[in-house]
């Protein structure tokens, strides 16, 4: 267990006057600092004939500056032995980096540069357009692809943030001008949507100044964050088949939309989920579908509650042969869930692990700086750590059960399977 994991989080919180977030945990394992840094400028702001927009901004927003070309800002990271990473999600844009302590306060004022003033250089426009698009390609011949963005799509239709694919298609990425990453940057990235958490071997008052001096003096007022309409649960059952030829294996999605983070329900279904579908070798689908019956190469079962009401899917790689008998075994586990509940010992059981997996989240800076991010981002609170073995053993069988009584209903489930 590492010492922090230990001890427990001691993260300071500040918030610059221009709204930029700031959260600083102190660790003394190692001589390195973790930056994470999100704006909320996520590919569900993407125009709905521009998708992919926010992850085209996010391949290429530290390709130049006003001030700095990308020689320059490779030459700033290369001398210093530090890789900047970037991403997207549905909600936000991130960039994250790991430097020694004695480089933060370049690597800090090099990000606010990159963050606040990118120039989208057209030669290195192209470059990641090619990159894009063969990414692109690959997925449109991925069967796993394939069968959760179609799922996603039609648990939440094509207009939705959640629904929509958020690397964008071939042929949208391939109208995206150098205006639009421009435009983009203008409308969502500003002080008001930054957050940045700082773990490692230095401290907050340092980091505290490092930011101010970065980013103190930025006035701009982005547009309002993303809040996607609320959805709801399917009313009936719905099967969708998509052709992926000359593979020799079909992937299944099967899934529900649930609950949004806030809900109270939230850790019943974190561990009605977790016996279901994570546990050991992957709770009761893995023993039953691929340990008992070996029909699956994977299965496992994901609940991602978000902003707004997120989804709980299953999935699982089997033979073409064998896709309607997974998916009534798949049927029969939901519904053996919903109608028997689960058993006091599972429930033990899953609580042990779910506290249990705590100290190995805990173990990087990274791990500590995402946990730290999540727990801001969804407003969780500054002891978020040291509160969920409390919230977790505050959930009851009855609510367990509750839970998968309500959501686990295969008479209503969407199933997409794609292969050969």
């Amino acid at each position: 267990m590492s010492p922090v994991a230990a001890r427990g989080l001691a993260p300071v919180r500040e918030v610059l006057a221009n709204g930029v977030v700031l959260v600083t945990q102190q660790t003394v394992t190692h001589p390195a600092v973790t930056v994470y840094a999100t704006l909320e400028a996520g590919s569900g702001h993407d125009p709905d004939d521009k998708l992919g927009l926010a992850n085209f901004v996010a391949r290429v927003i530290d390709r130049g500056t006003v001030s700095r070309d990308a020689g320059a800002i490779a030459a700033t990271l290369d001398d210093r032995g530090v890789s900047l990473s970037t991403g997207v999600t549905r909600h936000l844009l991130s960039l994250s980096c790991t430097c020694l302590a004695e480089d933060l306060d370049a690597i800090i004022e090099l990000l606010a540069d990159v963050i606040r003033q990118p120039s989208f250089p057209a030669d290195q426009m192209e470059r990641r357009r090619g990159t894009i698009v063969t990414g692109l390609r690959q997925d449109e011949d991925n069967p796993s692809v394939v069968a959760t963005d179609t799922l996603m799509s039609q648990l939440y239709g094509s207009h939705h943030p959640y629904g929509r694919p958020g690397r964008g298609t071939v042929s949208s990425v391939e109208g995206i001008v150098r205006d639009d990453l421009v435009e983009f940057h203008r409308r969502h990235v500003g002080p008001a949507g930054v957050r940045l958490v700082v773990v490692g071997d230095v401290e907050a008052p340092r980091v505290a100044g490092a930011v101010a001096r970065a980013f103190g003096d930025w006035a701009h007022e982005p547009a309002l964050p993303l809040r996607p309409s609320a959805v709801t649960m399917a009313s009936d059952r719905h099967s969708d088949r998509k052709v992926v030829p000359g593979k020799p294996q079909s992937d299944i999605a099967y899934g529900f939309t649930t609950i949004a983070r806030d809900d109270p329900r939230y850790y019943a279904l974190v561990i009605m989920n977790n016996t279901l579908g994570q546990y050991a070798l992957g709770g009761r689908l893995g023993d039953n579908i691929r340990e008992r019956q070996g029909m699956a190469y994977y299965v496992f079962s994901s609940f991602d509650a978000n902003v707004v009401e997120g989804p709980l899917v299953v999935r699982a790689g089997v033979s073409p042969a064998n896709v309607e008998r997974t998916i009534a075994a798949i049927d029969e586990e939901l519904s053996r869930m919903a109608r028997d509940g689960m058993t006091e010992a599972e429930l033990a059981d899953s609580r042990r692990y779910l506290v249990g997996s705590m100290p190995r989240v805990l173990e990087t800076n990274i791990g500590i700086a995402t946990f730290l991010h999540n727990a801001e981002f969804y407003g969780l609170g500054l002891d978020f750590d040291q509160r969920i073995p409390d919230l977790l053993g505050a959930v009851s069988l009855d609510d367990v059960n509750g839970a998968a009584r309500a959501f686990l209903d295969p008479a209503r489930a969407t199933i997409v399977v794609a292969g050969p």
